[in-house]
């Protein structure tokens, strides 16, 4: 049985003030230069710059009255010109298996006239490791027919701000910030210091539509001095936009997934109608030239197990012969059902059969546990009830 927690205390965040610019998601030179906008010396622009870069990815600090290093005038004339970015915690859910699911509400304070927009990330605990679950876009525009997110309409891209913003209030809600409330028993993996240790870009919406503000939240989040995250230790999930592939492993060196799903160009134009446009020998060839690919940094083939669409025994045997010659591992993902949905997931002992084909071709291929299936937070199951902006108000957010 799931619960729904107390939130109440997470919405207390000052709310943004109208203008006021964000300081999350502004690059090391962005943010030096918004201090410079103020008065201050380049010196002092790029002492201070270093400062808050500290005390927003570091402490997670959300009070400039915090930053005790800072001059208090100064520190008030932060507080009138910015603001740093939490989104309003609609809902929160915590799922039997201790899987965690948050509604997030993000208001833009430069357009304080424009509605706001909801996302869902998801936290998954395991022994080993804890993995957030992010989203890129609210909505999607690929409307694979097996996922639920793809039901919802593309209302707009979240920026650089707004994706890391996921991340930095996931952390304060799982006391992963120095000061903060302590961990919560038993979310924090062994051998490690805090509760998130991975992140996926597997969440609403397609990344690689929204790359630059991606990118972006992206190189921030894997920064040694900020929310420092190994680039080994996040991963990017792309339904197959070839033409953004190799800058992604050039321009921001993360791990590389890839929502396969069929072996064949004829189902796959079905499950991921991108392929239409982008088909499967192209997206293998990128694949195969990806920056950095080895057996080192091998890149995850993700394939959804739809009961007598894609679950043969020749679709194995296809899949391994796709995937000659580029390191690969393949998570096997058992269908997550979602009302109105005309897929059923594969029986077990079909999903067994299918993964000891691709086992004995060498390839890992762990079937994924399905996660968070009572919140409906599980794979594919991801969507929010924000309403479809007008065509002007979209383009004006498509950053």
């Amino acid at each position: 049985m799931s619960i729904a927690l107390d939130i109440d205390h997470a919405n207390t965040v000052r709310p943004p003030l109208s203008g006021a610019r964000d300081l999350v998601g502004l690059s090391r030179p962005e943010l030096a230069a918004q201090l410079g906008e103020m008065g201050l010396s380049e010196r002092d622009a790029r002492m201070r710059s270093k400062q808050l870069w500290n005390w927003i990815y570091v402490n997670g600090a959300t009070d400039f009255d915090a930053m005790s290093n800072i001059a208090k005038g100064l520190r008030a004339e932060l507080a009138q010109a910015f603001t740093i970015g939490r989104p309003e915690i609609v809902s929160e859910q915590v799922s039997v298996d201790g899987t965690r699911k948050w509604l997030f509400r993000f208001r833009d304070p430069q357009h304080p006239n424009m509605p706001p927009v909801e996302v869902e990330t998801v936290y998954i605990p395991e022994s080993d490791r804890g993995t957030l679950c992010v989203s890129s876009q609210v909505g999607c525009t690929l409307t694979c027919s097996f996922c639920h997110t793809g039901t919802q309409k593309l209302v707009r891209n979240l920026s650089a701000g707004e994706i890391l913003a996921q991340v930095m209030m996931a952390r304060e809600r799982l006391g992963d910030f120095p000061g903060g409330s302590r961990p919560i028993d038993g979310l924090v993996p062994s051998g490690e210091t805090r509760a998130i240790t991975n992140i996926v870009m597997m969440g609403m919406g397609e990344p690689l539509y929204n790359y630059e503000n991606v990118k972006k939240a992206l190189l921030i989040a894997s920064d040694g001095e900020g929310l420092s995250l190994s680039k080994r230790r996040i991963t990017l999930s792309t339904s197959g936009v070839v033409p953004q592939i190799e800058p992604t492993g050039r321009e921001v060196g993360v791990m590389l997934a890839i929502s396969l799903h069929a072996v064949r160009d004829d189902l796959r134009d079905v499950l991921v109608p991108i392929n239409k446009k982008w088909p499967l020998e192209q997206l293998l060839e990128a694949c195969r030239s990806y920056p950095g690919v080895s057996n080192a940094k091998r890149i995850t083939f993700e394939y959804v197990m739809l009961k007598d669409i894609n679950d043969s025994d020749a679709d194995a045997r296809e899949l391994v012969r796709l995937l000659a010659k580029i390191p690969a591992k393949i998570n096997l993902i058992p269908f997550n059902p979602w009302p109105g949905s005309n897929y059923q997931c594969s029986d077990w002992d079909r999903i067994e059969a299918f993964a000891d084909i691709v086992n004995r071709a060498g390839y890992a291929s762990p079937v994924r546990t399905p996660r968070g299936r009572d919140i409906f937070a599980a794979c594919g199951q991801l969507k929010s009830e924000t309403e479809r902006l007008t065509k002007k108000d979209r383009d004006a957010f498509m950053l």
